[in-house]
Order: C-alpha cells, then sequence, then structure tokens
C-alpha cells in the first residue's frame, strides 16, 4: 500500500508540472477533449445527419434533400471545430499562443461556412433555370460557374484576412501581373470573349448538331471558357477553340424547321409524254397527300419535268419533310423511294441509267473494197546433210 501512494505522488508531481505555460494534467485533459469530439465526428455523421436526412425527405419538396446532401460533407467537420474550441478554453491560453488558435478557429469556422454555401450553389442552381427563358443555357451555366469561384475567391479572401494578409494589395500586384500575362495570353482572351459571344448571339446549343467546314461535324456536347466539346459521329471527342467557331460558318441542323428531300429521277427516252405525265401527277399527288411532307403553304414544293440529260429525261423532286430527325427522315424517303419505284412502273415507263452509243454509216457503193492481204504459210528451213 505504502508503494502505491509513492506511485500516486509521483504520478501528481508529473500531472501537475507545467509545459508551455500549461500543466501536463491541463494538456492530457484538452487532448482527450479533443480526440472526443474527433471521434464523435463519425457517430454525428451516422446519427444526426442520418436523422436530419430522414426528416428532409419527409418533406414534399426535394430541394431541401438535395440543399442538405450538398452540405453534408461540411456539416461533418462541426464536432471538429467545436472540440478545438472546448479544448482551447480549457486551456485558458494567453498571449501570441492564443491568438494563433484563435485565428485557426476562425478559419475553420469560415471553411466550413464557404465550402457549405460552394456546395449549396449546385442544388440551388435550378431556381436559374428559370433564366432560360431569357439567357441561353450556357449562359446560365457560365453564371452558375462564375458565382461559385466568387464564392471561392471570397473564402480565400476571409480566411487571409483573419490571419492579417491583406488582400488588396495581393489583388493590385495581380492586376500590374495581369497585364504582362494578357501580352502572352492573348489567344486564350480571345477564345473567352469568342465563347461569350457565341453564348450571347444563341449560335448553337448543348446537344445540337452543327458543322463546320474543314472543322468538325458532331454534336456539339459543352461550351466552355476556351473551346467548345463536340462529339463526332464516330464518338470521337474535339475540342475546337471558341475562336475557330466565332469567326467562321457554323451550320446548325437542329435549328432546322424541316428537312429537305431534293432529287432528279431519271426517266428513259422512250417514255411518251403520256408516261412523264402520269409518273409526275402521281409523284406530286402522293407528297401533297402524305402527312409525312409540309404543305405547300410552308415550304416549296416542285414535282416538274426538268432536263434533257445525256441519257434521261429528268423529273425534278424538291419537298420537305415536317420532321428533322435523322433517323424518321430516312424511313420517309426509304418509303418515297418505294412509292416512286412503284408509280414508274405502273406508268410503263422505266429508270435510265448512263450509256453510249455508236453508230456506224455504211461506206458508199463507188468506194473500192478494202484490200485484206491473204495468209502465207511459213517458209520451212532445210539444211543438207554433209557426207564425209
Amino acid at each position: 500500500m505504502e508503494e502505491f501512494e509513492k506511485f500516486k505522488t509521483l504520478l501528481m508531481d508529473v500531472w501537475n508540472i507545467e509545459a508551455l505555460g500549461s500543466t501536463v494534467g491541463t494538456w492530457v485533459t484538452v487532448l482527450l477533449i479533443f480526440l472526443f469530439f474527433l471521434l464523435f465526428r463519425g457517430v454525428f455523421a451516422r446519427l444526426i445527419i442520418s436523422k436530419l436526412s430522414f426528416l428532409t425527405s419527409k418533406t414534399s419538396t426535394t430541394l431541401d434533400d438535395a440543399v442538405f446532401k450538398a452540405i453534408e460533407k461540411p456539416i461533418s467537420l462541426l464536432p471538429v471545430v467545436i472540440g478545438l474550441f472546448l479544448a482551447t478554453s480549457y486551456l485558458d491560453l494567453e498571449g501570441r499562443l492564443s491568438t494563433i488558435i484563435y485565428d485557426i478557429e476562425k478559419s475553420l469556422i469560415a471553411i466550413v461556412l464557404f465550402w457549405s454555401l460552394h456546395n449549396m450553389m449546385n442544388p440551388l442552381s435550378a431556381g436559374l433555370q428559370k433564366l432560360e427563358k431569357v439567357f441561353s443555357k450556357p449562359m446560365v451555366l457560365w453564371l452558375r460557374k462564375g458565382i461559385k469561384l466568387f464564392i471561392f475567391f471570397v473564402g480565400i479572401a476571409t480566411v487571409l484576412e483573419i490571419w492579417g494578409i491583406q488582400v488588396a494589395p495581393i489583388i493590385a500586384g495581380f492586376g500590374l501581373f495581369g497585364v504582362a500575362v494578357a501580352l502572352g495570353a492573348q489567344d486564350m482572351f480571345k477564345n473567352l470573349i469568342s465563347g461569350l459571344t457565341i453564348i450571347a448571339e444563341k449560335r448553337f446549343q448543348p446537344g445540337d448538331w452543327i458543322l463546320v467546314d474543314g472543322i468538325v461535324e458532331g454534336t456539339v456536347e459543352e461550351i466552355g471558357f476556351r473551346s467548345t466539346q463536340v462529339r463526332r459521329f464516330d464518338k470521337a471527342p474535339v475540342h475546337v477553340p471558341n475562336a475557330k467557331l466565332s469567326d467562321s460558318a457554323v451550320t446548325n441542323f437542329s435549328a432546322m424547321t424541316h428537312r429537305r428531300i431534293y432529287w432528279k429521277i431519271g426517266l428513259v427516252y422512250d417514255s411518251s409524254i403520256d408516261q412523264l405525265k402520269d409518273v409526275r401527277n402521281n409523284i406530286e399527288e402522293y407528297v401533297l397527300k402524305n402527312d409525312d411532307f409540309a404543305p405547300p403553304s410552308e415550304t416549296s414544293t416542285f414535282v416538274r419535268v426538268d432536263s434533257f440529260n445525256d441519257s434521261s429525261i429528268d423529273i425534278m423532286l424538291y419537298c420537305f419533310t415536317k420532321t428533322t430527325d435523322w433517323g424518321e427522315w430516312l424511313e420517309i424517303k426509304e418509303e418515297l423511294a418505294y412509292q416512286i419505284k412503284d408509280i414508274v412502273e405502273k406508268a410503263g415507263s422505266g429508270f435510265a441509267f448512263p450509256s453510249q452509243s455508236v453508230y456506224l454509216e455504211s461506206l458508199p457503193g463507188e468506194a473500192p473494197e478494202v484490200f485484206v492481204p491473204p495468209k502465207t504459210k511459213a517458209k520451212r528451213k532445210t539444211t543438207k546433210k554433209k557426207t564425209a
């Protein structure tokens, strides 16, 4: 028992030794408090966050669920901040060390706050979709990215100000540095301004099928700050600088109101006038009565005997389909081809194909006959055998 008392006295002596302005016991207590809240962070995430998530799922709107899901990670950092605050409060620090600990706590709170705001912009940006009626979809997307970048930089500026670092001189320094960078980054700024021009003019949107002669043809996936990503029809992505899209002629096939069919149907020269009229009238009747084709009041529609070609009499078919979908357009064209073949065959005519005729005139009777030399047999070479 006496030995135990000696050990207890020894332990208390160590416990009361001062280190860095506080006793060892105080430092151990502070460490235990912080470790407790650090371990409690996992319990906090599993119990409290799951409970709040359950409550938000019971509401009629899904916005609160999305917002809470976005700030779940920043909120899970709060037990660490609370643990650090309680632990340092127990120390009752003074002087420079107290100021440093206080700045750390304020920095952590600022990080949690701006981290939460940054993550909340993803679900809250759904409200910005109403602006698509006034602005284009890429412009709204750029606005959302701009707000998130603004929150990010304000958060950094806040943390720097907490540590006594003046942000204004840094920004001024970046301004002078930016002038030097701008001289060497003209292409980057040109692409940025070109991207703004494309969005403002609404030349195309993500999902549109575009063609830029000599550059790319495919579906627009994203209009970025510097370049636009276009997915070609072979599924290969192409990143085109915005300056090229701004300076070049861009054909937006997705903006078509109708799709055109322009054919030359060649019939044989043996076709009579009645057959030509019959073919033309039946093709025109089919196009005008079919709901798949746009009426002449909306688009130009022509079915006419057009020209005498080298090997055919051509009937021009010029019409538009109501659909702009490529697959549906192909189906309509296929059915039209079947109908035209049936019409031509029923009219007793036929399709022409490239051909060439050679005419040989007979020679006059007074002309001399053509001399054809007779075939001669080759002479056999004979040799005389010499006798000794």
